[in-house]
């Protein structure tokens, strides 16, 4: 089952260069997350390929627009084109009135269930769980209220390997046991371990979601040892003052952090506006971690296939 990640948007605060506002889809299974929903979304969402009616749980990191304003945009069009299932929200409580106020003002009445879950400032914590993936929340060191994300997939059941258990009458109550890790005793008494009859699944997949933030060594624990990390690199090391005092990071810094986090692969983005390159914002990670890429707009990673 995939659990691949789509770039949507890769700028900071202004879009420019082709490069638009943060926006991202996690394909876990069938269920589609979106994480952060910049001015245009809707826009790359069709411009990609992504069925936006699939998306099932939207995930807002902190209330400066350009990692928000195409919500309302992308909840009206939804409901124009019929969406009657249900939609969750996990955001900065003030963002529920912020919406509503918008959906008041426009006499939009969305007929679908829209469900705003409340993240307070500085909490911590499983905010999401269904069958395939859990999520947790972290706060970053940004100016405002801000978190970063961390979806794990959860143990997958172990394979059973038909040709060990041929001609074995297998009750069908029993298999679900022994995907589960359980020896099988038959009639007879034979006991079959569960690891000759069984071999173990892929390990668990995860994507850590960090921006906007300053370069805070503290915050490695939460995302240790993913599969893939995104880390903004908002501008070069030379203006390390600058990112700062504007509470962002710079490439150089993601490298760090994702050589201490003990990461697999590093992806950087939210990228400033006046590097119309980001050739040097690469090297300049890779110079650090060089399990690195760039996050542009239309970049797909199969988790699962990261070496």
């Amino acid at each position: 089952m995939p659990f691949r990640l789509t770039i949507l948007g890769s700028s900071s605060a202004i879009p420019v260069f082709d490069r638009m506002p943060t926006a991202q889809v996690l394909q876990s299974g069938e269920s589609l997350s979106l994480i952060d929903c910049g001015e245009g979304t809707q826009v790359q969402l069709r411009k990609f390929g992504i069925r936006m009616q699939r998306i099932q749980n939207i995930f807002i990191s902190h209330l400066h627009g350009d990692h928000f304003f195409g919500l309302v945009g992308l909840l009206s069009t939804l409901n124009l084109l019929g969406r009657t299932k249900g939609l969750t929200v996990y955001a900065d409580p003030r963002l529920e009135g912020i919406v509503m106020e918008q959906m008041a003002v426009t006499e939009t009445e969305l007929h679908f269930p829209l469900r705003f879950v409340p993240l307070p400032e500085g909490f911590r914590g499983v905010i999401h769980e269904d069958k395939r993936t859990i999520v947790e929340a972290f706060p970053v060191s940004h100016r405002i209220p801000t978190f970063g994300f961390l979806f794990r997939e959860r143990p997958r059941l172990r394979k059973v390997l038909a040709e060990k258990l041929s001609g074995v009458e297998v009750p069908v109550e029993a298999w679900d046991r022994i995907r589960a890790g359980e020896d099988f005793t038959d009639a007879s008494g034979r006991v079959f371990p569960n690891a000759y009859i069984t071999q173990p699944p892929p390990p668990p997949r995860s994507y850590a979601f960090v921006t906007d933030t300053l370069y805070d060594p503290s915050l490695t624990a939460f995302v240790h040892g993913a599969d893939l990390l995104y880390h903004e690199a908002t501008f070069l090391h030379e203006m390390e003052e600058v990112a700062r005092e504007k509470f962002h990071a710079t490439a150089h810094q993601a490298g760090l952090f994702a050589r201490d986090a003990g990461v697999r692969q590093l992806l950087i983005g939210h990228f400033s506006a006046r590097y119309r390159d980001l050739q040097p914002l690469l090297e300049e990670a890779r110079a650090v971690f060089p399990f690195t890429q760039v996050g542009t707009e239309g970049t797909v990673i199969d988790i699962d296939r990261i070496g």
